[in-house]
């Protein structure tokens, strides 16, 4: 097969064409009304109360810890199995960051060593933990919860590999990856290798209100152009005494914030990708089933994603020996297959704060050995053949 297949893809069709054609021969490019629009269906597609826009799941995920008040020197747990987004967040504001290792079934940050890790500390030694839906498997934050409220922790879910995903939780119900029910935020990308894209782009979703409004400010420079929450009087606004109502123009900067917008292109683009997001989540259910029903005995599968209800499989993880070797051969027969991730705590940076080798073997391990096949709703039953042809061929 000539044509190259890599681990991930957009799939833009002509909805999402004439969605983003409309919206550049519109009046807005940027701070339009479909912002709002995509916020609310997203929100509405998660079942939060709340989704705020912003230019990329980054951002999100650094608006998160100034809306929750991160002071310098906290510590925040998370996984060192995830982008270094998730931890370098933290690290804006100042925070430490203390990595736990992964359960190495789920390949998730193991719930009993984050237990072990606070059991060990006074209460107040650590301000929050993120966890993260690593490959699109759900995180319980159901028992994450729990343990939060126990310590006084404040939770944000990095869902940015999990939209549709979802557990069960202690009643028996379904629970979405950022409904708000158990996090206090929620973080989203629309990179383009994700199941909604948006060029770049990502959401925050939450059910708390005054979170939401905090969000809203951060995201645009700190400014508030809500009349009720302002600071300075009418007379110093207008400029003349005895009027009651601020001035069309006014606004204020109430504290440092950031440029962290979306545009109205973008919302556009993710709104229709949006439309027909359960579509490609259940071809990636499809693509993952194949795959496993085909690796699953075979004696050089050390580990791999598996069928897990609620998983919404923005990757296909394998585990392998020779997994340089795998690698390369499915470069050469044009498959980009791709590791995810090397352990953050190994990474040059978090390794200055005296992380090393040795100190989560699980994730370690891990990293030896895994591997990312291709996974997204373009790929094609004959492609996904030849994908899982060329494993079988490198190893038999």
């Amino acid at each position: 097969m000539s044509k190259v297949i890599p681990y991930g893809k957009q799939d833009i069709n002509q909805e999402d064409i004439d969605a983003v054609v409309k919206a550049l021969k519109s009046d807005y490019l940027t701070q339009g009304p479909r912002i709002k629009e995509f916020e609310e269906a997203f929100a509405e597609y998660v079942g939060s109360n709340y989704a705020v826009a912003v230019s990329n799941g980054t951002a999100a995920l650094h608006l998160c810890v100034l809306a929750l008040g991160l002071n310098e020197g906290k510590k925040v747990i998370t996984t060192p199995i995830t982008f270094a987004a998730s931890a370098n967040c933290i690290r804006y504001c100042g925070g430490d960051v203390v990595f736990v290792d992964i359960d190495p079934k789920t390949y998730l940050i193991d719930l009993e060593e984050v237990e072990k890790l606070l059991s060990k500390h006074q209460k107040g030694t650590f301000s929050g933990i993120i966890p993260v839906d690593f490959a699109g498997r759900p995180v319980d934050l159901n028992k994450f919860r729990n343990l939060a409220e126990e310590y006084n922790l404040w939770i944000i879910e990095d869902a940015c590999h999990a939209p549709g995903g979802y557990f069960v939780d202690s009643k028996k119900q379904i629970s979405k990856c950022g409904n708000g029910q158990f996090a206090d935020l929620s973080i989203f990308s629309f990179h383009p290798v994700k199941h909604i894209a948006s060029g770049e782009g990502g959401m925050i979703t939450t059910n708390d209100e005054k979170l939401y409004n905090k969000l809203l400010t951060l995201r645009t420079h700190g400014i508030s152009r809500t009349e009720g929450n302002y600071k300075n009087s009418v007379e110093f606004a207008t400029g003349e005494s005895g009027l009651l109502d601020y001035p069309g123009w006014y606004m204020e900067m109430q504290e440092l914030g950031f440029n962290y917008r979306l545009t109205d292109i973008q919302a556009a683009l993710g709104k229709s990708q949006l439309s027909r997001a359960n579509e490609g989540l259940k071809r990636r259910r499809e693509i993952a089933a194949k795959y496993f029903s085909v690796f699953s005995g075979k004696d050089f599968i050390r580990g791999q994603s598996g069928i897990v209800e609620g998983h919404a499989y923005h990757l296909y993880v394998i585990e392998v020996d020779n997994r340089l070797g795998l690698y390369n051969h499915l470069r050469e027969q044009s498959i980009l297959a791709q590791i995810h991730y090397i352990p953050c705590h190994l990474m040059p940076y978090y390794r200055e704060f005296g992380w090393k080798e040795g100190d989560l073997p699980h994730s370690e391990n891990y990293y030896r050995h895994c591997i990312s096949l291709p996974m997204y709703p373009g790929l094609s039953d004959n492609e996904v053949e030849y994908v899982i042809e060329q494993v079988l061929k490198f190893f038999e």
